[in-house]
């Protein structure tokens, strides 16, 4: 097996790595392009015993630094920001295989929260079992420092990541209440839909307005998605909105025309507990709905 095909034969495990890391399809396809130019290097220098951990420990430096570039981008970032999903179709035959691989945007929001030190040791830890000693070399820091780091991001996960253990079937008699819920106007029947302590993300990325702040509670998701209902997607023409899979979960791909000739589209999710939403992620920015231009 050539050099190029050991290396390919590793890319997807890759691509999830970083994609994990940096919780964007793109960058992490950057980082990866990185790894193959080091691999590429070090191979005509040395012999690679182990070509899957030395790639992911290459992979993990990378994302670091990405991270630490990243941090300042994103607090000039216009109003909220969300992950860049990965969209796949409802019917594809690998769908049961994507819903086990691929990690939710409820756990990547909160990754989003973490140092660059503690996400990349959680990750690779926890998601793809490196040893403290490699994660320490990565970060170039203590095996005792590199657990901390790993500790102090699962209790961080554990307290802020909203509530979502539902599975297709009931994802999808979920959605189907929110929708008419909220088709419907009826402010207190969507409410009955939603989780108390629900909260409401979009991230329009300056591109399209998706609001400056998160919504928080039962009443006020309600009412803005009543009136994103009745304003924003009704006043569309030729509006459709197809179930995809949205990271594995069941979501919708939202796209039509306004009036005026400008066109539209997006990406929503929705955590769901015990039948009730505990988070609407919509995504609008459109540099990052490029994974829809493959459904």
């Amino acid at each position: 097996m050539s050099p190029e095909e050991e290396f390919e034969r590793e890319r997807p495990h890759l691509i999830s790595v970083a994609y994990r890391m940096l919780g964007s399809r793109a960058e992490a396809e950057d980082v990866v392009q990185e790894a193959w130019l080091r691999f590429d290097k070090a191979r005509r220098v040395g012999d690679i015993n182990d070509l899957r951990g030395w790639l992911t420990t290459v992979v993990g430096r990378l994302s670091l630094d990405v991270l630490k570039s990243a941090r300042v981008r994103r607090e000039a970032y216009p109003g909220q920001w969300l992950p860049e999903p990965v969209v796949t179709r409802l019917d594809d035959p690998a769908e049961r295989v994507t819903q086990r691989t691929e990690v939710g945007l409820a756990l990547l929001v909160v990754l989003e929260k973490l140092t660059p030190e503690q996400r990349v040791s959680l990750v690779l830890h926890d998601a793809f079992a490196v040893p403290y000693e490699e994660i320490a070399e990565v970060l170039h820091t203590t095996v005792t420092a590199a657990r901390q780091h790993a500790s102090r991001g699962r209790r961080a996960v554990a307290d802020d990541r909203a509530r979502h253990n539902a599975d297709l079937p009931e994802q999808r008699r979920v959605l189907e209440a929110f929708l008419a819920a909220a088709n419907s106007g009826d402010t207190q029947a969507l409410a009955a839909v939603l989780a108390p302590d629900v909260v409401s993300i979009g991230d329009g990325g300056g591109f399209v307005n998706a609001g400056s702040r998160a919504i928080l509670g039962a009443d006020k998701v309600a009412r803005f998605w009543i009136g994103i209902m009745g304003n924003r997607f009704h006043g569309m023409t030729d509006m459709t909105m197809t179930p995809v899979l949205v990271n594995g979960d069941l979501g919708l791909h939202v796209q039509g025309a306004y009036p005026d000739g400008r066109g539209f589209r997006s990406v929503f999710v929705l955590a769901i507990a015990d039948g009730r939403v505990t988070a609407v992620y919509h995504q609008l920015n459109p540099e990052k709905l490029g994974s829809v231009d493959d459904v």
